[in-house]
Order: C-alpha cells, then structure tokens, then sequence
C-alpha cells in the first residue's frame, strides 16, 4: 500500500489515499478493541443499503492497525458549505434528510446508544450529584433503536459530482434515539462556534421529523456530559457548561 497522499490527520489516526482505497492508520498506542469495532461498526451499517464506503480489509501497516475502506471521490459538505456560502441553507437541508434517512434504518447488532452513555457518564469527573442526576435523566428517556451515528456533521458527508451523498466515519454508531444524535450534531456546531447554523439546524431536524424542540434539548446534558470522557480538552470547559445547563427534574 502507497501512504504517501494523506487526505485527513484525526487525534491518534491519519488517512491516507492509495487509488480506490481509503487507508485509515492508528497509532501505536490506539485501543485494538476499539479499532476492530469501528471494522465491525461499518460492516454492520453496510448491511443497512445506506451509501457508506465499504470495509475492505483490517490489516497491519509498519505494525500499526488499520482499515482500509473504499475511498469516495468528491467534496465534503462542510468544504461545499464553505465555497458556496449562498447555498448554505439548501445544503443544511440536504445534511438533515440524509440523517433523517438514517435513522429511518435498523442495525440490531449495533451497541445501544444508553448503555454506551451510561457507561461514559460513570466515566466523567462530575461530581456524584451531578452523575446521578444524569443517570436518571438518561433512564427515564424513551429506548429507541434507530441507527445513530455519533458524529453527525458536515464533515463526515461526501457529495460526489453526480450529487449522490455518502456518510463517512462509523466509529461511534449506535442503536438508540435520534433526538440524542441530532443533539449531538447541534453541541457540535456549538463547538465549531457556527451557532447561526446550530440553531437553524436544530430548528430544521424538529421540523421535518416532527420533533419537539424541548425533547432534543433534554438530551443535551446528557450528550455533553457523554463527551466529556473523550472531549478534547478546549472542548472540556464548553462541555462541563451543557452538562450543568439545565436545571434537572
């Protein structure tokens, strides 16, 4: 494998490019449990029929885990959101069907979304009060077993020339409730510092899903304080914010 066109570097992993192929490499110290879910994670959302690059190979490269996946040709949305500043709207409209598309689909073999949390609340530094609170927060939302992504933002969506769109980046897929992902997109445009785009996003997904806005903005604590584990560490501050944010019942 040639690894000599990087086409993304990530905390602890950088992409490569070798023709038709994709060649995400780990670091040395990066969880081999982890790197293997992430294989299994995007086979089992293959089976789904969504457009996602296809797994082909877990390998080792210089004795460094990685998987190697079908390279999309294309843009992201995020780059697209960039050139064509007067189509922002329209692409953010894009951004929410194919989420919403998303979770219209199943993979029953996927982790669920509420054990994953509780385990990361249980995980945080927030003081036991606050874990609690979170804890019964989270158990008391309806379980759902939607296809989630984890990470939803324009960066994670390719728009080949022909307009068709794939959704990239499986590592943190779920079975659970949507209005706990879509939170998770709006904390992240918050964190990117677009909150013009947050809100409109927001606005947006609870229009075309039928959502109450206040039923996403109950998962908000709960989501950032999921974060928090894995949060870089400028985010860390934000984070402690949401998760404290709201006054719980």
């Amino acid at each position: 494998m040639n690894l000599e066109k990087v086409i993304a570097v990530r905390t602890d992993k950088t992409v490569y490019r070798d023709g038709d192929l994709a060649i995400k490499v780990f670091d040395e110290n990066y969880s081999k449990s982890d790197i293997l879910n992430e294989a299994l994670n995007q086979a089992r959302v293959e089976e789904t029929g969504l457009n996602i690059p296809k797994v082909l190979e877990v390998t080792k490269v210089d004795g460094k885990w990685a998987i190697v996946s079908e390279y999309i040709e294309g843009k992201t949305l995020a780059r697209l959101m960039e050139e064509n500043p007067n189509k922002k709207d329209e692409y953010l409209n894009l951004f929410v069907d194919l989420q919403l598309k998303m979770h219209e689909k199943k993979a029953p073999l996927l982790n669920k979304l509420k054990d994953k949390m509780n385990r990361k609340i249980s995980e945080t530094s927030l003081d036991a009060t606050a874990r609690y609170e979170l804890h019964m927060r989270l158990d008391g939302m309806p379980k759902h077993t939607k296809l989630c992504h984890g990470d939803y933002n324009p960066s994670n969506i390719i728009i080949k020339e022909d307009g068709t769109a794939y959704i990239l980046d499986w590592s943190h897929a779920t079975q659970g409730n949507a209005s706990a992902d879509a939170a998770r997109t709006y904390l992240l445009f918050w964190i990117a510092g677009d909150i013009t785009t947050a809100d409109k996003y927001l606005d947006l997904f609870c229009k075309k899903s039928d959502t109450a806005k206040q039923y996403v903005q109950q998962w908000l604590p709960i989501v950032a304080a999921s974060q928090l584990v894995k949060g870089k560490p400028k985010e860390r501050e934000f984070l402690m914010h949401w998760a404290n944010v709201v006054d719980y019942e």
